[in-house]
């Protein structure tokens, strides 16, 4: 099924299409949290596809899928990048609500973003369940590691603080993703995907044939569903 993956520590490996063997797949929300311009669009896309490209602002909401198999599970991560500005904060709960994982990012070489990412870990706090949300905060912008002004005893501290992880990245050379996303679907799967109403589990829609829809039964579907 193309080019041979490689193989990661925790027996996971990542890849943008679901492959073909008998394991369940469990949808994963996933929710991008931060001020204006910390990189949000561009750590989506590296979780997405790999790949980086200067964005403009967010307008609400982008949404991409990547799938993550674990040893004997896969997650279908549906990732969705908020917007960042003032005017979108009042709508960003409804895309954060019911979210098994949740990001929290400032810009490293911008203190007013780190003093931002402090105001979106209050709002979550008011809107989870602890233990229903994998909550992890990133200090983005490595590769701006000389115009710092937010050091790393800083942003450890805060999560310390409020009992969450840790990560620096860089969406620019795609320094520590790879492991965040891996490090994010282990702790998902070992604390939510056993509970209780955790997990759900996702299947593909059959893609359908337009000019066949005369043959269709009622109530079937003519849409696809998935990356």
């Amino acid at each position: 099924m193309g080019e041979s993956l490689p193989r990661v520590p925790g027996g996971a490996q990542l890849h943008s299409r679901a492959l073909s063997r008998p394991v369940q797949t469990l949808r994963v929300k996933m929710v991008l949290l931060g001020g204006s311009g910390v990189g949000k669009s561009s750590l989506a896309l590296r979780f997405g596809k790999d790949e980086f490209k200067n964005s403009s602002p967010t307008v609400g909401c982008a949404y991409l899928t990547r799938v993550v198999h674990l040893t004997n599970v896969t997650l279908r991560f549906e990732i969705w990048d908020t917007g960042g500005q003032e005017k979108y904060h009042s709508v960003t709960p409804l895309y954060y609500r019911g979210a098994h994982a949740a990001i929290v990012i400032y810009d490293i070489s911008k203190r007013e973003t780190f003093v931002r990412a402090q105001v979106w870990l209050q709002e979550l706090e008011k809107h989870y369940i602890p233990g229903t949300t994998v909550i992890w905060l990133v200090g983005n912008k490595g590769d701006l590691a000389q115009d710092r002004q937010v050091s790393v005893q800083e942003g450890q501290s805060l999560a310390n603080d409020k009992g969450l992880s840790f990560t620096e990245t860089s969406a620019l050379s795609g320094d520590q993703v790879r492991e965040l996303l891996l490090d994010i679907a282990h702790r998902v799967h070992e604390g939510i995907a056993e509970q209780q109403g955790g997990l759900s589990e996702w299947t593909e829609t059959p893609t359908v044939d337009l000019h066949q829809r005369s043959t269709l039964s009622p109530g079937a579907s003519c849409c696809r569903v998935g990356p």
